[in-house]
């Protein structure tokens, strides 16, 4: 890691004349009192290619994610005047290189931060100086060619593809490849894309490579480079899977994470790389697929995937046609007893068996094909459903599974000097009472809980809506 101190240096009093442009340096400063720099404010990420590219940031820019949990207890970086630190991180070899400059150091009551030790976090042996870090470009230009040698290429399964999309009409030069942590190179690729996984997945946790439980998904392509017989291969993104032993011969798929490099994001490598893992679930017969802390944009895309293999998937049909003549037909808020509009036992059976969807996105995905096949002109028919998604809400809010009526009972908290962790009474509320929905502290003000769910409701109406339109979109 290279430190340069800029004696020189001074701020540029003239504002900016382009100031949002993506590629201004940022630059921190510490005060007089020394509060401390944020360090998103003072580091800067460059994604590189080409040796040619190191030093420069006219190239792609990378936003991490919130760096303060690397910088001590209050995530901030002091002692430094004009910090400014650039990082450059290889596409090619995944190394890095990072250059800090400064105008002072000062000491402010906080001591000096020591830049070495968070760098070292994120990077490992992965962080080379600047020479090494150049050569790397021409000797390990092949890295990910060689890699991949020893992998099994993933052949993607019929019943992923979308109909009328581009997904049928994929790439040649583009392919998943299935990597075994048995391999120690698999574990070496790992550790070197650990950064990525640190610098752009809030709240990841590096897995086990010495767990040969764990595999990692890796999506390339290949391309022919001047005329050379070997062809060049990139990396597009990957994702890394757990293998748990089910009861009694069968293992479930777990996806622990999942990442499309910058360069070549928003282009379908994500998907594609869900769908050769559901492609290998089925064909090793997995019992299910399921996703350790999925991000709200995972669970979408998950959605929308998994929506339409559904739509091609004909025992699902009938129970659906089933449930749209109920809410045609009937007014649920008059409904004296919860009328039963999920799923069959059978089917959910079913498609976790062939397409080794999981129950609690099955789910999900059946309020999805019912709102599809709504007829969004019918008021009554569009008001059942509010109210299915309503009662679907309240249930989680009060930790009840579908079908489970809530019992009523309540834990209130008991001052007790004897034993802290025996202070609390259970009871159940009398016949017609209703407890706390969990939505404010005051269990009694039932106008502003309404008012929550109503919002919640609203919220999970909106996101079904959004994915009904991406499947549309993928289908027509």
């Amino acid at each position: 890691m290279a430190l340069k101190h800029k004696k020189g240096a001074v701020s540029d009093p003239d504002p900016d004349p382009h100031p949002d442009s993506k590629k201004r340096k940022r630059v921190g400063f510490a005060s007089t009192e020394d509060t401390g720099i944020e360090p998103n404010d003072c580091i800067n990420i460059f994604a590189v290619k080409t040796a040619d590219q190191v030093g420069s940031t006219n190239c792609l820019q990378i936003e991490p994610i919130d760096l303060n949990h690397f910088f001590g207890q209050d995530g901030k970086i002091y002692g430094y005047n004009g910090l400014q630190i650039d990082v450059w991180l290889s596409m090619v070899s995944f190394h890095a290189y990072v250059d800090v400059s400064f105008q002072s150091k000062c000491e402010g009551g906080k001591g000096i931060t020591d830049l070495d030790v968070p760098f070292k976090s994120i990077f490992g042996e992965s962080l080379l100086d600047k020479e090494k870090f150049v050569q790397t470009f021409s000797e390990d230009h092949d890295y990910v060619r060689n890699i991949i040698a020893d992998g099994e290429a993933v052949p993607l399964d019929s019943s992923m593809k979308y109909s009328n999309s581009r997904s049928d009409n994929k790439d040649p030069s583009i392919e998943v490849m299935r990597l075994g942590m048995q391999n120690a190179n698999t574990g070496l690729l790992y550790s070197r894309l650990v950064s990525l996984v640190l610098l752009l997945v809030d709240g990841a946790n590096p897995i086990d490579v010495t767990d040969p439980r764990w595999e990692i998904y890796v999506a390339v392509k290949r391309s022919p480079e001047n005329g050379l017989s070997n062809s060049k291969v990139e990396m597009l993104g990957f994702a890394t899977v757990y293998h748990f032993f089910y009861y009694p011969d069968a293992s479930r798929m777990r996806i622990g994470q999942i990442l499309v490099l910058p360069p070549f994001q928003s282009q379908g490598y994500g998907r594609l790389l869900l769908e050769a893992i559901n492609s290998v679930a089925i064909s090793k017969n997995a019992h299910d697929i399921t996703v350790e802390e999925p991000s709200e944009y995972l669970q979408y895309l998950r959605a929308c995937m998994d929506a339409v293999r559904l739509l091609s998937y004909e025992p699902i049909n009938p129970a659906i046609s089933s449930v749209i003549s109920f809410l045609k037909e009937n007014n649920l808020s008059k409904c004296t007893a919860k009328p039963s509009t999920g799923p069959p036992a059978s089917l959910v059976d079913q498609v976790r068996q062939n397409l080794k969807i999981n129950k609690k996105q099955f789910l999900r995905c059946w309020e999805v094909l019912i709102y599809m096949n709504l007829v969004h002109e019918n008021q009554r028919c569009m008001e059942n459903f509010r109210l299915l998604i309503s009662d679907r809400v309240k249930g989680e809010i009060l930790n009840t599974e579908d079908g489970v009526k809530d019992t009523g009972k309540e834990i209130v908290e008991v001052p007790n000097d004897y034993d802290s962790d025996m202070s609390y009474v259970m009871f159940r509320s009398e016949r017609g009472e209703k407890g706390n929905l969990g939505m404010g502290k005051d269990g009694g003000d039932e106008a502003k809980q309404e008012e929550q769910l109503k919002q919640l409701v609203e919220e999970e109406l909106e996101e079904i809506s959004n994915v009904v339109k991406k499947v549309s979109s993928l289908i027509s």
